[in-house]
């Protein structure tokens, strides 16, 4: 029989002005942290953790205001996530990191990457250009994004009146309704966070364009899902283009997490794209 130890593991609580900013340390290597999206928290990397912990320092943290952090009046400000960020990569001591946002998280990990970029060794968006404005990164100037967002809307309306978390989709949901249960079980985990309240907050804090981005050199990969009703799956490639140092991946019968829905083929992108910035 295979003999195995699993990897170390640590929970902690960082004190902020908030309140606490939970987290949980896995494995040992290089350091390398996980921000989750508007349905998720620290749990949401429980497929990644597992299989990153033997070569990697993995570290999962729930957002502020999303439980079992500290819950706050009125609901969190995304623009405050990335000190958070900031402040927990200190408190842990690493010299380096790499980052891997999904969704939401892709505000946290990209404005840490903007404020910090020597000590980031490499960047993963997923399903997510965090704080870049969305419809003015269309190549086509808005037309492309338009249209998505029409059939986009259609997709959400008739995913909601059957129960569908939008951010599986209906075929996702289909192929592994297990998997559909325990991300919005997850969700739920939330509690009475208001997170229509929090949405504004993020598209009103979405206002960069690419052109700040010229002498932004941080290895970035962009992965979309081609079935994605959440985040224009198109703008992935586009914005990888504008970079000096990105790329972009489809995984074409993935919607809005990837990470999620197909862990392995997920993981394997991520785990080769760190490979190369070694």
């Amino acid at each position: 029989m295979t003999s195995y130890s699993a990897p170390q593991r640590i929970v902690g609580r960082l004190e902020r002005p908030f309140g606490d900013l939970y987290y949980e340390v896995s494995g040992s290597g290089p350091a390398l942290l996980f921000a989750h999206g508007l349905g998720g928290n620290h749990l949401s990397w429980w497929q990644q953790v597992a299989h990153f912990a033997p070569h990697y320092t993995c570290v999962a943290f729930a957002h502020r205001g999303f439980a079992p952090s500290t819950a706050i009046a009125g609901g969190p400000n995304p623009a405050d996530y990335a000190g958070d960020l900031a402040a927990l990569i200190d408190h842990l001591k690493f010299p380096d990191v790499r980052l891997v946002g999904q969704s939401m998280g892709g505000w946290t990990m990209l404005e840490y990457a903007i404020a910090h970029p020597a000590r980031v060794k490499a960047l993963v968006l997923s399903s997510t250009s965090g704080t870049l404005d969305r419809r003015g990164c269309d190549p086509s100037g808005g037309k492309q994004y338009d249209a998505w967002l029409k059939g986009a809307e259609a997709k959400l309306k008739d995913g909601a009146a059957k129960g569908i978390h939008p951010a599986m989709g209906a075929p996702a949901a289909a192929r592994s309704p297990a998997l559909h249960l325990l991300y919005r079980s997850i969700d739920e985990m939330a509690g009475m966070l208001d997170k229509e309240k929090l949405r504004a907050g993020l598209r009103r804090t979405a206002s960069r364009s690419t052109a700040e981005f010229k002498t932004f050199d941080v290895p970035t990969l962009l992965i979309a899902g081609g079935e994605d009703v959440v985040f224009p799956p198109f703008l992935a490639s586009a914005i990888a283009a504008t970079l000096t140092c990105g790329e972009a991946a489809l995984m074409a019968d993935a919607g809005h997490s990837p990470y999620f829905e197909q862990a392995a083929t997920f993981n394997g992108l991520v785990e080769a794209f760190l490979a190369r910035q070694r």
